[in-house]
């Protein structure tokens, strides 16, 4: 609390905001910090061709495919047989849906073209399929 040295009794009005700026800078140097890393939680070793980058879209889903052949919606594992209904189910709830879609350079061929089938008879038409550069 500050106190005036003159000799009126008044309260000191002013609010001392330098506490508060340490702290919003901490923060935003801690979001600085972890934003990167909450982007790609799921390995995935993709193939190198002409490098394709997703498009900003902040809406989008994105599945991927493992070494392993495991399924992820959005970092969340997903079986083949499921699939298909939960792109309808987000389909309906957004028409306007772009979907992202990573396979590992050393997933089977044939896991993933059941994949990209699953996606086109689900209805999504706006498919990136996402690279590396070489």
């Amino acid at each position: 609390m500050a106190f005036n040295s003159s000799d009126n009794s008044e309260a000191m009005s002013e609010i001392n905001v330098t506490p508060l700026v340490d702290v919003m800078l901490v923060l935003l140097v801690v979001f600085i910090v972890t934003a990167p890393l909450l982007t790609n939680a799921i390995k995935v070793n993709l193939p190198e061709t002409a490098e394709t980058t997703a498009p900003d879209d902040p809406d989008a889903l994105t599945v991927s495919v493992d070494p392993a052949g495991k399924i992820y919606l959005d970092k969340r594992e997903t079986a083949l047989e499921v699939l298909e209904n939960e792109l309808r189910g987000q389909k309906a709830r957004d028409p306007g849906l772009t979907l992202f879609l990573e396979a590992d350079d050393a997933a089977r061929y044939g896991t993933v073209a059941k994949v990209m089938a699953i996606i086109e008879r689900a209805g999504i038409d706006k498919l990136a399929v996402i690279t590396k550069a070489e």
